[in-house]
């Protein structure tokens, strides 16, 4: 019987043992799973700003005819280079032609006028002075002395008013010679045809406005427009650091600093709705030797506020009380156990945070599940550019 008993005890216990360390293997198996660490590493962290942009030449000139005239010929095509002054295109000038030669015409008219008038002067002078020598010995009459005089002096004034019409003669010849040049229009600088708007044989009609004939742009250079909404361009200043990449090659980034941020929204707020975003244009350069940007391209836009580089960093999930603006406490996993420390913190772009101290290089820090959530939702939430539709 007490063998027996012996027996019953001993399986009992053998049971329970087994069962506790079933609970004992399960739960801390659990508790490993649940417990997410991650390691400390260097990275580059840049704090930024995110813009859709536009592209655009970096100076763009419209040609236009100052003239009116048909178009006779167009001396290059679209997409070609061209020189400072080679020669575009070239207006029928036969109006212009007969316009200088009336106007040279009435240049030699007044001269002739004025010959005239000179001669005519030498003869009222000459009668002027015999009529008053013929006074002085008592020959001739007061009122015919005062005749001569005003013939003379009625002469000069007359040949004044010539030689001012004469004037007026040759500023229109002038004008004639300059409407004639332009019909030969040439490049006012180096650059490439983006856009012809007139054919050859069209009519063009110069009145107020200028008729314009092609777009020459410099696209050595390109000027990006990025759209910043108003919740970040408190953030942009002038000389910041920006990137950007193009849909074509999203792997490529072309670098600049920003140059300036328009003080007016890019849209006119006075026809729009108070329920509409507002954005505002940040302006910046960056070379185009090779051309391989266009002008009118879609650009992701990454305005740099604050950078650092390989310092020690952490996904932001790791932080847990915050103590203060740069002071927060994490969890480092020490011989398989979670130990609380307080660390200093720098930059912080809602994705990594920068550690100034408190923690090591290669340091496991437990990730709280919360914080994960709750960063997903803020990274979900980030606005990456202007709505659907905006240019």
């Amino acid at each position: 019987m007490f063998k027996k008993h012996f027996i019953l005890l001993l399986s009992g216990l053998i049971l329970m043992g087994g069962i506790s360390y079933g609970t004992y293997r399960s739960y801390f198996k659990e508790e490993n799973i649940s417990l997410m660490t991650i390691p400390v590493v260097r990275m580059d962290l840049e704090e930024t700003v995110l813009a859709s942009g536009t592209l655009h030449a970096f100076k763009t000139v419209e040609v236009g005819a100052q003239v009116s005239g048909q178009l006779e010929r167009l001396h290059f095509q679209l997409g070609e280079e061209v020189k400072k002054g080679d020669l575009l295109a070239e207006i029928d000038p036969v109006l212009q032609q007969n316009d200088l030669k009336e106007a040279m015409a009435e240049q030699e008219n007044m001269l002739a006028k004025i010959d005239a008038g000179k001669a005519l002067l030498k003869q009222n002078e000459r009668e002027y002075k015999r009529q008053k020598t013929l006074f002085a010995q008592d020959a001739t009459s007061q009122a015919d002395l005062e005749s001569a005089q005003a013939q003379y002096e009625t002469t000069r004034a007359d040949l004044d008013a010539l030689k001012a019409q004469l004037k007026k003669a040759v500023v229109a010849v002038d004008s004639a010679k300059a409407n004639l040049s332009y019909t030969r229009i040439s490049a006012p600088m180096d650059g490439v045809i983006i856009s012809i708007d007139s054919e050859e044989g069209q009519t063009l009609v110069s009145s107020q406005a200028v008729s314009t004939i092609l777009t020459l742009a410099n696209l050595d250079k390109i000027t990006v427009k990025a759209e910043i909404s108003e919740a970040d361009v408190t953030k942009a200043k002038t000389a910041q650091k920006v990137y950007f990449t193009v849909l074509g090659d999203p792997d490529k980034r072309y670098y600049g600093t920003l140059r300036a941020v328009e003080p007016a929204p890019a849209d006119d707020s006075s026809s729009s709705s108070s329920s509409e975003a507002v954005y505002y244009n940040g302006l910046f350069d960056v070379d185009n030797l090779d051309r391989s940007l266009r002008v009118g391209m879609t650009a992701q836009v990454t305005i740099i506020l604050k950078e650092t580089t390989q310092t020690l960093a952490a996904p932001v999930s790791v932080l847990g009380k915050i103590i203060e603006k740069n002071q927060a406490q994490i969890e480092v996993l020490e011989n398989g156990r979670p130990i609380s420390r307080t660390v200093r913190t720098g930059l912080n772009n809602k994705v990594h945070v920068e550690f100034l101290s408190g923690v090591r290089e290669g340091e496991q820090l437990v990730i709280h599940q919360a914080a994960v959530a709750a960063t997903q939702k803020q990274t979900d939430r980030r606005p990456l550019g202007p709505p659907p539709g905006r240019s």
